[in-house]
């Protein structure tokens, strides 16, 4: 354990802001917060009562809070109640008018409160979470913009509500706790105060890398051509970056032009991105190697001084990888915060909030990193066959056991000249639908002793799911069991019955406001196209069929019920949207599912056909007719 930790309670909390509802006793918005110590599982609840709310934080200021979006909200919730501000409107400036917190409660600081957010990066809604997990997802009863006294039944049911989110955050930080435990390290491994513990691991990397913050230089295309790049065959790559790339800027998304060609025998998607360069659809066996740029964006950083130029030296930065190098030979696990700051840092280039901004930097990295790639793949060109370049890396097959010697040996001149390591991996077999979405599968067992699969895979449709990311399970499953045992994918999904492998979890988002539809029913109308003056046949919205939803977040299910419609999401103006990847009839359990089993109506024929689906995109077979006019049907409504 942290020696941050000792003597330190940790609790969660949440808090529940009614702006709309001034309290009758005190004239504020109504609010409740509950607490729940880690240790122990008891909780507070402190109910429209600033002075016990402030007399919680003096007795335990010093221990750590954990909250799900708390950084962006429930702190300043917090600590606005005691700098005697309003909770209601503290809120809607966050929320409604979308406020930075430090902007709204301007006094934040003088408050030290050692808060964590779980929430992961890039964000996800708590109760999608909790959805992934089987939780139950059902809304409070009691709507957030209700402007009258509650009655009993609805303030017991909102606590309830709060209760329930502060444990389902515990559940989330059991199964986040590395990222609580790496932010303890960063604080402890440099020496850094605890009020920093509120931080992003990317703001703490500025923080320790003494970044300060820099206007925008205006000199993003600018970028910087490593010195040890030969190109010969595919010079005009490293040409058109120097000249077409930035001749043309998108005024909207700041980049510059695509290159499409060929490399090495492989379809190559240059911009400024990582490279995109993978043959589609080919399920290869044989001798697969792959070989890795060993951390490859703070190996460009030292190795081209590719810095933030918001940094004063390099020299710290060269002094933690140097350290990190020296721990990890030793499997010391004090590596692990040295390693975060290694690669943190490159990520922050491009945040225009963070003191290391350096926009430059970045594109010159991207783009170094993919003429290097290209480099090799032109030296290795003749001596096997390029399967796929990624971001970092090279897929390849070769021949014979004593053409990977070849390889290598080519490779090895390319390490020494650009000074850059690789790393190298074997394998047997690789199905892969494009540079994105492949299965590679090693020599040997497909598991480990202890039962940790030995495969590699990536994309949605094969990646292994962990239990805060767990949507059609069963699909994924059934493809990966098709591939790699030979299984028919309705062994694999009729011969399971937990009714959780079968969940997909679905949120209507702000852009539909008028919220989820449940059996809506269309019909082929005339429409007339005022462009044209021309009638055609859409399908359409039957005005009044169906019925809305209350809840945001739904888990999912196929039916075969003649009673059980689609589930769709709708904003003012347009057709009912369904969902995809549902089925055209679903039920919907939004209570905890973790031991339920599969009913009789479960349209497992869905999961199947789903199922069979991605395999054929993986092996690039092509829908039939009839299918593609159901889909365009579909795609009308």
């Amino acid at each position: 354990m942290s020696k941050l930790l000792e003597n330190k309670r940790i609790f969660f909390y949440d808090f529940e802001v009614l702006s709309k509802l001034k309290d009758s006793r005190t004239g504020q918005s109504w609010w409740c917060v509950v607490f729940i110590d880690f240790d122990t599982r008891k909780g507070k609840l402190i109910k429209n009562s600033v002075n016990e709310l402030i007399q919680f934080y003096n007795q335990f200021k010093d221990s750590i809070f954990v909250g799900y979006n708390s950084r962006q909200y429930d702190q300043y919730i917090f600590k606005g109640l005691m700098l005697d501000m309003d909770a209601g409107y503290i809120s809607e400036q966050l929320i409604e008018h979308k406020l930075k917190g430090h902007n709204v409660v301007r006094n934040a600081f003088r408050l030290p409160l050692n808060n964590f957010d779980i929430m992961p990066n890039p964000p996800v809604p708590l109760k999608t979470l909790e959805g992934f997990m089987g939780s139950d997802i059902q809304e409070s009863s009691v709507p957030f913009t209700i402007d009258r006294q509650l009655t009993d039944e609805e303030e017991k049911n909102l606590i309830k509500y709060c209760i329930h989110d502060v444990k389902e955050t515990i559940k989330v930080f059991e199964r986040l706790r590395h990222e609580f435990d790496s932010q303890l390290q960063l604080i402890e491994a440099f020496d850094l105060d605890m009020t920093l513990f509120n931080k992003t691991k990317a703001q703490l990397s500025a923080y320790i890398l003494d970044a300060k913050k820099h206007d925008d230089r205006g000199d993003a295309f600018d970028h910087l051509i490593p010195d040890t790049l030969v190109l010969d065959k595919y010079n005009y790559v490293r040409e058109w970056y120097e000249n077409e790339f930035t001749s043309y800027i998108d005024p909207v998304t700041n980049k510059g032009r695509k290159l499409e060609t060929v490399i090495a025998g492989v379809p190559t998607d240059y911009g400024i991105g990582g490279i995109h360069s993978a043959l589609k659809n080919i399920d290869e066996s044989g001798i697969i190697l792959a070989c890795d740029i060993s951390s490859m964006y703070p190996a460009l950083i030292i190795e081209y001084n590719y810095m933030s130029r918001n940094v004063p030296s390099i020299d710290k930065y060269i002094n933690i990888r140097n350290e990190r190098l020296k721990l990890k030979a030793e499997k010391n696990p004090k590596q692990q915060p040295l390693k975060i700051v290694l690669n943190a840092t490159f990520g922050t280039f491009k945040d225009k909030f963070n003191a290391m901004y350096d926009e430059r930097m970045s594109n010159a990295i991207c783009i170094a990193g993919q003429l290097l790639l290209t480099d090799l793949a032109e030296k290795l060109e003749g001596h096997c066959k390029i399967l796929q370049k990624n971001t970092d890396g090279i897929f390849m097959k070769v021949e014979r056991e004593e053409d990977i010697e070849i390889v290598q040996s080519i490779a090895k001149e390319w390490e020494v000249r650009t000074r850059l390591d690789l790393e190298w991996d074997r394998f047997n077999r690789i199905i892969q639908k494009d540079v994105n979405n492949y299965i590679l599968v090693p020599e040997g067992g497909l598991y480990y002793p202890n039962g940790k699969e030995r495969w590699k895979a990536k994309g949605a449709f094969v990646k292994s799911l962990s239990d805060i990311d767990y949507d059609l399970p069963i699909v994924n499953k059934a493809v990966i069991a098709y591939f790699l045992k030979n299984k028919p994918v309705e062994e694999t999904i009729n011969e399971c019955n937990k009714l959780r492998e079968f969940q997909k979890i679905v949120k209507v988002t702000s852009a539909y406001d008028q919220g989820a539809w449940k059996n809506c029913t269309f019909s082929k109308r005339k429409v007339l196209n005022e462009s044209t003056g021309k009638y055609s046949t859409k399908m359409m919205w039957n005005d009044g069929s169906g019925y809305a939803l209350k809840d945001k977040t739904f888990r999912v299910f196929a039916s075969n019920r003649d009673e059980d419609g689609g589930l769709f999401k709708k904003k003012s103006g347009a057709n009912p949207a369904k969902f995809q990847n549902t089925s055209e009839k679903v039920f919907i359990d939004n209570e905890d599912v973790t031991q339920k089993t599969v009913p009789d109506y479960l349209d497992r024929q869905f999961y199947i056909d789903l199922s069979n689906d991605r395999i054929n995109q993986f092996m690039g077979i092509k829908k039939n007719s009839s299918k593609k006019k159901a889909d365009k049907e579909e795609i009308k409504q």
